[in-house]
């Protein structure tokens, strides 16, 4: 009795020392900002990072997304090694991190996904200064759903105390607002109508003016002109799961492959098929490669939908781990049958064999749903054998 009354003291004690040791942390960082949203946080996380530096502020990114990653105030980069799986906590070392390197400023992709974790990372692990909200889909609704309003009001639970938000979200922008005011904060519109062509042509991927409009803004809020921050932001390494496409010669056929497997809600996909509008040809065979993760169960309706009444592709390949549900519901939803490859057990070269044998002379193959898991071997796998276009 008398060595587990120690223990739980010891444990206390503990417990209060990191708490104060992690608050320090905190206010060693002068600014603080927490990206979240559905889509993009990697990348606006990074460009916002990629901005500060170049305007000559010493910063530490940190994403979460496709690959974790810590990003070095001279732009190199490390990645995060877990033992298990991501845990919020992982946040404490990022601060120990920031505050021993003497940073101006932290940029943080938030990892948390459920409405208590969320609050926990703003309240508790980061106390933004600044806080940005991409946009909000329907994406993770078993998590924070089951409507998309419930998520929107999820992703508020970031929004700083007494500070500012920056979002480019159109729907849910007065439900922010709200929040922002009781919060004491202030909440900044951005708008994409203020990126204009000729400042997308410096990326070397294809990057969505949404995310360079809130990274722009944040960074003209520190002082850093937009020739700046853009300069910074050129020349920056781009998130894993950016929107790039590769040009496959295989034997007589040329393959278009992209990579959009960050697509896996109906919105983005609709915005996705908007920027390759400038690779759709009637002459080309369109080809989705749909992959699945079986802890993502959720996303499988929204994936149907996209395939069967969002996505005009001239047939499909379902890989991953979770495909035989999904093509189910694709088929209940009006998907015919004969549009669907099924290719669960798969090797991913035999994917390939399948996509080159669907092609006609010149195809467009557009890989979607995830990357994490299986998606990263299909995506080497196509990858490998061509080379990107150039942007």
């Amino acid at each position: 009795m008398i060595f587990i009354m120690i223990l739980t003291a010891a444990t206390a004690c503990y417990g209060m020392w990191e708490y104060f040791r992690h608050q320090k942390n905190i206010n060693a960082v002068r600014i603080r900002i927490m990206v979240n949203g559905t889509r993009g946080k990697s990348s606006v996380t990074r460009l916002i990072a990629a901005g500060l530096r170049s305007g000559g502020m010493r910063t530490l990114g940190k994403t979460t997304g496709t690959k974790p990653r810590l990003i070095y105030p001279n732009g190199s980069e490390a990645p995060i090694m877990r033992p298990g799986k991501a845990n919020i906590i992982e946040q404490l070392k990022v601060f120990r991190r920031a505050a021993s390197l003497e940073v101006d400023a932290l940029v943080v992709e938030c990892m948390a996904v459920l409405p208590a974790n969320q609050l926990i990372m703003e309240r508790q692990m980061v106390r933004s200064t600044v806080g940005v909200i991409t946009n909000v889909r329907a994406d993770h609704l078993d998590e924070m759903g089951p409507t998309i309003e419930e998520v929107a009001r999820a992703l508020s639970n970031t929004i700083p105390s007494h500070g500012i938000l920056f979002t480019s979200e159109q729907t849910f922008m007065p439900l922010f607002n709200e929040v922002a005011t009781t919060q004491g904060s202030q909440l900044v519109h951005v708008a994409s109508d203020m990126i204009t062509d000729g400042m997308m042509k410096g990326f070397s991927y294809i990057e969505h003016k949404d995310n360079v409009a809130l990274a722009l803004g944040v960074c003209e809020h520190f002082g850093v002109s937009r020739t700046e921050a853009l300069r910074g932001m050129y020349e920056a390494i781009p998130d894993p799961g950016v929107l790039r496409i590769f040009t496959i010669h295989h034997y007589e056929k040329e393959i278009e492959f992209v990579n959009a497997f960050a697509a896996n809600d109906p919105d983005s996909y609709v915005l996705i098929w908007d920027l390759l509008k400038g690779h759709r040809m009637r002459s080309k065979t369109v080809i989705g490669l749909v992959n699945c993760r079986q802890d993502r169960i959720q996303r499988t309706e929204s994936l149907a939908e996209l395939i069967a009444r969002k996505f005009p592709a001239d047939h499909f390949i379902l890989v991953g781990e979770f495909t035989t549900p999904l093509l189910n519901k694709a088929i209940s939803m009006g998907l015919p049958f004969s549009k669907i490859s099924n290719m669960a057990d798969a090797a991913p070269t035999e994917v390939f064999e399948q996509a080159a044998f669907l092609s006609g002379t010149r195809s467009l193959v557009v890989g979607i749903g995830n990357i994490v898991g299986f998606g990263e071997e299909i995506l080497t796998t196509f990858t490998s054998r061509g080379k990107e276009i150039a942007y």
